[in-house]
């Protein structure tokens, strides 16, 4: 049943989250484990904001982008533990409710090291992160910033790296399962091409193509997969989402 729930809010939210935050079934999975608003906190690659849903509109602005761009947050919503079994066609509003927590995800830029300091825009007030112990007072502007203290993260393998004229597609799953990958360059065919498991644990296949970009997926226990190393996400004119990557 959990699967299924997850598979419920991850179609309703999803296209509020937009193609540049995590939109896979980990993350939803991680928040709907959370119990109420907190501090920011990472997650692999990613950092976590929440905020009380009382509020009617929260946006978070970072200071390495010049506080230019106002990315909103979007209301959890958590299964409805009194909705009854699953029916198709029963409205999906039979079966979550308002968690009480509105989040964003950000995903933290390679070159990005350090700290990462951000404001918050709550119900049109510029402020800083009432969950956030952690803040520090800008020695020009005097504007008080939240911080968060990045890690240096291991980023798993990039599909753009390869031999030349290749895209190397990983993939990290459970020992002895079968994981392929299908995309623009074999008509979506999700049988065509199998990842080796070159290591316990992680899946690699390289193919050979011509210059251009590709669009493309993991097919895995039946699933279709979004690569969670390759943060550039588009969807295909079936509205299915899918990851690019070029070949120089």
């Amino acid at each position: 049943m959990k699967t299924l729930y997850s598979g419920i809010l991850l179609t309703l939210i999803i296209g509020s989250i937009g193609a540049a935050d995590t939109d896979s079934f980990q993350f939803i999975d991680h928040l709907l484990q959370v119990q109420e608003p907190g501090k920011p906190y990472i997650l692999e690659d990613a950092v976590i904001f929440t905020a009380p849903s009382s509020y009617r509109r929260v946006g978070i602005a970072f200071a390495h982008e010049g506080f230019s761009k106002v990315y909103w947050f979007r209301k959890l919503m958590a299964p409805n533990e009194n909705s009854g079994p699953w029916i198709k066609g029963k409205p999906p509003a039979d079966l979550y409710r308002d968690s009480g927590i509105l989040f964003y995800i950000y995903t933290v830029p390679e070159e990005l090291t350090g700290d990462l300091e951000y404001r918050l825009v709550i119900d049109g007030l510029w402020v800083r992160d009432p969950l956030n112990p952690h803040y520090r007072t800008d020695p020009n502007s005097g504007i008080v910033r939240s911080v968060v203290a990045l890690p240096p993260i291991k980023r798993p393998d990039s599909p753009n790296r390869g031999p030349p004229g290749t895209l190397t597609f990983t993939f990290y799953a459970e020992t002895g399962e079968t994981v392929t990958v299908a995309g623009s360059f074999n008509r979506w065919d999700p049988f065509m091409y199998e990842l080796r498991e070159l290591s316990p644990g992680r899946y690699t296949l390289s193919l050979p193509l011509p210059p251009g970009t590709y669009q493309y997926a993991f097919f895995y226990r039946g699933e279709r997969r979004l690569d969670p190393n390759n943060p550039r996400r588009i969807y295909t004119r079936e509205g299915k989402a899918a990851n690019e990557a070029s070949v120089e």
